[in-house]
């Protein structure tokens, strides 16, 4: 073993292996650079039975944190030092150093951990989903099955104390590690909006680079991506070295980067440098501001990795690597006033991202995730949604419980999308899978169609030949390989195309052409999306949209694949239901009837409908009378003006009536036009509605007719706040009381001989002896061959005119 040089966490390792034997787990908090990472292992080496396993969030930390082990302790990897990553591994004796979804493969496995005696969380501030969830199984392992497991989180920046809490009020151990100070530099103003992040980080390192040639060392300049990366890398001209740093480089190049440099040069990295690797000599950081994270894209259905501005968090982790050996200089690429408005942390990726994955492992470990020590829980409806996509795919029955289908997906690397697809569809499949894992590697204003992406997967030289699109060589060697290392691990191919292969992860995503010249497609599961006019897809009747820009009105489609509808029907033959739809159309403004044969929310076949179901016809223009509302004759209002002055009838506005469709339904089987519902007299359904006891309490209580002293019916008008009737005024000769209905007095206008309005009263008796002297002087003249008695009260009612010579 090589002597090591003090580091500041070799204080506290006493501590920490005194914590472990008496209670078995410990939270350990320590800054960057303080040597967590490459001396708790080799520190728990004669203090724990069995292996040492080590998470890591990130690949290129997990090699990189190997090697260092090894190299301490004088040894080659494989000996008692090794590594586990996706596709790679070197077998270690007694220590293993592994990315986070490998515990949750080991666990899935052996829930015992068998010779396993303590497993280490390193860099848990991160908060990645697979660390949230590999604590939590392992905690219940240890429950359960092993309570000699030993635990330890340790993290640069975590609150500890709610992980202490989550883990049964584990210690905590804190070092408080070492720093020279570190002076920050701002922007003098926010860059304009529309600067493009590349060339002003290219122009703000070189700025960087001139003013601190005096310092010497390392400059550290973290960039969001391998993309931003190289093109940074190919504006810089300072005549030092330029080295990049990201987790998809070859191990070798990475060591190299790592190891210290015999002069000045600059480090381009990606996030993988805050905390999580040491690279030597650093004393000036330039922080872009920017990182790459998982969020659930509603385009792709998946996770996917985003841009996004840092946190006040992890600027702090950033600038902190500038005082690691000597005081430095930070600079950030943003004004000081912007600063405010950074958020505090970063989200852990559990709350945002995609919970597909999750809820394929929860299945397989047999809990819902309600009881296991989550230290955010997973979101209710992402997790639901979750299970329903995979209930789809075959990996949930109905019950939830995880199938064969599911756990050969959770075998797979893969979404667990990805992961059906090449399950069903076989290696011919892991082309397509590795692909649309993977970031486009057409440039802007490519076509949307996924078979020139194959085509440029399986012969880039002649792709170019023919299309003139730019290829990204970077993600295209990336993808190639990654399609070569799924067509090992899966089984045999079939004959299926690019579209039918896609269909089978995109269930969800099969897009049927509307009518119209807009390329519009609905898509089988309801959502609407639209591909540029001009797109070779756009002549195809069916498609499978793979990448959507996440409109949740209508999605613009990013990449797609046809398919044909014979496809179609021999994927999903079990999922196609046929359906007598008898609906109204709003369109259309009538009831349609139809027998269809359907996918989701696509229409695979349809015909007229010849003998349907009239309670379903009268239920369609029940719908048709919601979306235009309820005709009123007259009568029809009259009656319903009566019944609302009744209570115990119930209510009789249009929203109360529409919501109870029993008393209406009889009514509608004949409708089946908007025509139609206009023309409904609802008279006798609102007869029927109250009864034959209604009725008779009606009748009583507000009558439809006031029957004149001649016996002639008038109809008596409800619609106003007094109930109304009109009449002749000679009709009411002889009455000496005036009418009431309903304990109220009727507002009676009377009119003359030819039919106008002379005159208004709610008090007849009081009309007669007084306003019918000043009507007669005015209407004896008008109409001499009527009768204008003096008084009224004994003369006969009439509505006849006086005989000739009379």
């Amino acid at each position: 073993m090589q002597p090591p040089s003090a580091l500041p966490i070799d204080a506290v390792l006493p501590e920490l292996t005194a914590v472990l034997a008496a209670h078995g787990r410990a939270v350990l908090v320590a800054p960057p650079g303080a040597g967590k990472t490459t001396r708790v292992p080799l520190a728990l080496l004669d203090a724990v039975p069995g292996r040492i396993v080590m998470l890591e969030p990130r690949r290129l930390a997990a090699r990189a944190a190997a090697a260092r082990l090894a190299q301490t302790l004088g040894e080659p990897l494989g000996d008692r030092v090794g590594y586990r990553i996706r596709g790679e591994s070197v077998p270690g004796s007694r220590i293993e150093v592994v990315t986070e979804g490998i515990l949750t493969r080991m666990l899935q496995s052996d829930p015992s951990l068998d010779g396993i005696g303590c497993v280490i969380f390193d860099e848990f501030h991160e908060r990645s989903l697979n660390a949230d969830l590999g604590l939590a199984l392992a905690w219940e392992a240890r429950a359960a099955l092993r309570p000699d497991l030993a635990l330890v989180v340790m993290s640069a920046t975590l609150d500890a104390q709610p992980v202490a809490t989550l883990l049964d009020g584990a210690p905590v151990i804190r070092s408080e590690g070492r720093a020279f100070p570190v002076e920050t530099r701002w922007l003098d103003r926010p860059l304009p909006a529309g600067s493009r992040l590349v060339p002003e980080a290219a122009r703000l390192i070189a700025e960087a680079e001139a003013a601190t040639r005096t310092l010497g060392g390392t400059i550290l300049a973290f960039l969001p991506g391998e993309g931003e990366i190289r093109r940074v890398q190919a504006m810089l001209d300072l005549g030092i070295e330029v080295a990049a740093l990201y987790g998809a480089m070859d191990f070798k190049a990475q060591q190299a980067v790592l190891r210290p440099s015999d002069g000045r040069r600059v480090v381009l990295a990606t996030a993988i440098a805050e905390t999580s690797l040491t690279i030597p000599d650093v004393t000036v950081v330039v922080d872009a501001g920017r990182a790459r994270r998982a969020r659930f894209d509603p385009g792709s259905g998946m996770s996917r990795l985003v841009t996004e501005r840092v946190s006040r968090a992890e600027a702090e982790q950033r600038r902190g690597r500038a005082g690691r050996v000597a005081p430095g200089i930070c600079y950030r690429m943003w004004a000081r006033a912007e600063e405010g408005a950074l958020p505090a942390f970063a989200p852990p990726e559990i709350a945002v991202a995609d919970l597909a994955g999750l809820a394929l492992e929860l299945a397989i470990w047999g809990s819902d995730g309600s009881d296991l020590a989550f230290l955010t829980p997973p979101p209710a409806p992402a997790l639901a949604e979750a299970r329903a996509l995979l209930h789809d795919l075959g990996a949930l029955d109905a019950a939830g419980r995880i199938t064969g289908h599911g756990r050969r997906l959770a075998a797979l690397p893969l979404h667990p999308r990805l992961a059906h697809m090449l399950a069903v569809a076989g290696r011919d499949a892991a082309g397509l899978a590795a692909l649309m894992a993977d970031r486009d590697p057409l440039g802007p204003g490519a076509p949307a169609d996924l078979t020139l992406r194959l085509g440029a997967l399986h012969d880039a030289p002649a792709f170019r030949d023919r299309h003139p699109w730019a290829l990204n060589d970077a993600a295209l060697h990336r993808i190639q390989g990654e399609a070569r290392r799924l067509r090992r691990m899966a089984g045999d191919g079939t004959d299926l195309s690019p579209g039918a292969m896609a269909a089978l992860a995109y269930p969800d995503r099969i897009g049927q052409r509307r009518k119209g010249d807009q390329p519009r497609y609905v898509l089988s599961g309801s959502k609407g999306a639209i591909l540029p006019e001009a797109d070779g897809l756009a002549a195809h009747r069916f498609i499978v949209a793979t990448d959507l820009d996440g409109d949740t009105r209508e999605a613009r489609i990013r990449m797609a694949a046809p398919i044909h509808e014979a496809e179609i029907r021999a994927l999903y033959a079990d999922r196609i239901e046929a359906a007598e739809i008898v609906e109204w159309s709003r369109r259309e403004n009538r009831v349609i009837a139809r027998r269809q044969e359907r996918l989701g929310a696509l229409v695979l076949a349809d015909r007229a409908l010849d003998a349907p179901d009239p309670q379903a016809l009268a239920r369609a223009a029940l719908e048709g009378l919601r979306a235009n509302g309820l005709a009123w004759t007259a009568s029809a209002a009259r009656l319903r003006a009566r019944i609302a002055l009744v209570p115990d009838l119930g209510p009789v506005d249009d929203d109360s009536l529409l919501a109870e469709p029993d008393w209406l339904l009889p009514w509608l089987t004949r409708a089946r036009t908007l025509a139609d519902l206009r023309a409904l007299d609802l008279t006798e359904a609102l007869k029927a509605r109250i009864g034959w006891d209604g009725q008779r309490r009606l009748d009583q209580a507000a009558p439809a007719h006031f029957v004149t002293p001649l016996g002639r019916k008038v109809p008596i008008d409800y619609d106003h706040e007094t109930p109304s009737i009109e009449l002749k005024l000679q009709e009411l000769f002889g009455v000496s009381r005036h009418p009431v209905v309903g304990g109220r007095p009727l507002r009676i206008q009377m009119l003359s001989p030819g039919g106008k309005p002379i005159a208004v009263t709610t008090d007849l008796p009081g009309f007669w002896t007084g306003g019918y002297a000043e009507v007669r002087k005015d209407m004896r003249g008008r109409y001499p061959r009527h009768p204008w008695p003096e008084n009224p009260l004994e003369a006969d009612p009439t509505t006849r005119a006086k005989p000739r010579g009379t």
